[in-house]
């Protein structure tokens, strides 16, 4: 394992990595004390971190921001923390070396075609980012040129010399981002060259990935961090298992060799339906994808009395929602597997778990993004409980998080002010109940306006409805 320290000409203005003056062996011990400060109470058997043996160039999802410097030089990188003024980056030491070189020779092109980059405060310009990704064991590689419009000139000329340069490109891509954001892609898409998309194995398993796909960025510790969570729920092919937060399908298609029939749970439809590409394509059976909420789906489990072995829950880097526990809780699966990119936030919901019957059995970080500051932490919870299955009804400690028996229309009010910011009309979440089939009986006055002309509530109000009812598990 390599032990010299990070040294980067722009480490101090770029942002995308946290420690420089210290080696690798250190720099873990480091992160080894942060997820024992923050889960050591409720956790004595913590293993030693698993950390890289070669920790540089593992980023297989490389980004890169095109501008145009105060001398016309067309120039790419990164921003700087907190702005939008572009650091120039040439070489970056944690990611794809073929992924910078590809990138270093669209700068050139761009130079010899005329092609304008994209310039924010006056809205002009034709380029805007480039997105590259690598398949780890396949190789493959995918090139998306983000525009800031439909219309690119000479853009079969362009592919062509790109692919002269680079013939070990798979595909390209043209995303069309036409907004004023700071999303890097847009809605828009267009396939120049391939398919369009990328194929990579982890864990044994093949795996589609598109321009938006989640997949994460480190594959060699992507298969150790499965491979511990594999290891830790210790799986005999007897057991139902539920994959929350599944995404694309990674961690349930993994575990499906070594389960009796698994669920998959994932709230965004698109990664749902490569979920359900990627079963097909690796022939695997026993597993099924739904789109929707992960807390609510296990509700609807719960009231069906269907037992649950093992729960894996990988969830975003704020962690799981009260909510979300409480389905949990109501699932009372025997195990669960949690797998944390932030150990602050699974300290907050291990608090939560040992208050309602669960034990921290073990637990091992993984070094998934060395420099970085970040530190992923599997653990496996078992329930004290552990032969016994609830007959679900939900109850709640005084202080906590919870669903009501009667949701008002008051508190979806509140609900939408307090996460968006505006206020919504009585008859704007009537006319939402309304459409989604749902009764009105509480607010007769939002009724008696619908029964008259009436404005219909804007998009973004009907959304935000829409996101506080399923907080409620009314829909």
């Amino acid at each position: 394992m390599k032990s010299e320290k990070l040294v980067c000409p722009v480490s101090k203005r770029c942002g995308g990595c946290h420690i420089h003056d210290i080696d690798y062996q250190s720099h873990l011990h480091q992160k080894q004390q942060i997820v024992q400060k923050f889960i050591g109470s409720y956790c004595r058997n913590i293993e030693p971190i698993i950390g890289m043996t070669n920790p540089y160039n593992y980023r297989n999802k490389v980004h890169a921001v095109f501008r145009s410097d105060r001398s016309g030089n067309i120039i790419s990188g990164v921003y700087e923390p907190h702005s939008h003024k572009v650091v120039p980056v040439n070489n970056c030491l944690i990611e794809n070396q073929k992924a910078d070189e590809i990138i270093g020779t669209i700068r050139s092109l761009l130079k010899s075609f005329r092609i304008k980059t994209y310039d924010e405060d006056n809205k002009t310009g034709l380029f805007r980012h480039v997105l590259i990704r690598t398949g780890h064991r396949t190789k493959e590689i995918m090139v998306v040129l983000v525009l800031s419009s439909p219309v690119f000139p000479s853009k079969h000329h362009f592919v062509d010399a790109l692919l002269a340069a680079h013939a070990e490109i798979t595909t390209i891509v043209m995303n069309v981002n036409d907004r004023r954001t700071s999303m890097i892609l847009g809605d828009k898409e267009q396939v120049l060259y391939g398919k369009g998309t990328i194929d990579d194995q982890l864990c044994g398993k093949n795996f589609r990935i598109s321009p938006k796909s989640f997949y994460q960025v480190n594959p060699i510790q992507t298969e150790v961090l499965y491979g511990k969570a594999l290891e830790f729920a210790g799986l005999t092919g007897e057991e139902t298992v539920l994959d929350a937060y599944c995404g694309i399908g990674t961690i349930g298609l993994i575990a499906s060799d070594h389960a009796k029939m698994v669920y998959g749970v994932e709230a965004n439809k698109d990664a749902v339906y490569d979920a359900i590409e990627n079963a097909k394509r690796n022939h695997v059976g026993n597993i099924r994808f739904f789109a929707s909420d992960a807390g609510m789906y296990m509700r609807r489990m719960a009231n069906d009395k269907i037992q649950i072995h093992t729960v894996f829950m990988d969830p975003p880097r704020t962690g799981s929602d009260h909510p979300f526990l409480n389905s949990l809780v109501a699932v009372k699966p025997k195990q669960v597997v949690y797998i944390s990119c932030n150990p602050e936030t699974l300290s907050q919901d291990l608090h939560y778990l040992t208050k309602k019957g669960y034990a921290v059995i073990k637990a091992a970080p993984v070094d998934m993004f060395p420099w970085t500051e970040h530190v992923e932490t599997v653990a496996l919870l078992s329930h004290k409980d552990a032969d016994g299955f609830i007959n679900v009804k939900m109850e709640y400690e005084d202080g906590v998080d919870r669903l009501p028996e009667r949701v008002t229309y008051g508190m979806i009010q509140a609900y939408v002010e307090g996460k968006y910011g505006f206020k919504v009309h009585t008859a704007y979440i009537a006319e939402v109940k309304r459409l989604l089939g749902l009764p009105m009986y509480d607010a007769p006055n939002a009724v008696d306006e619908l029964k008259h002309p009436y404005k219909p509530a804007p998009a973004h109000k009907v959304e935000a409805i829409k996101d506080a009812l399923k907080h409620f598990g009314i829909i």
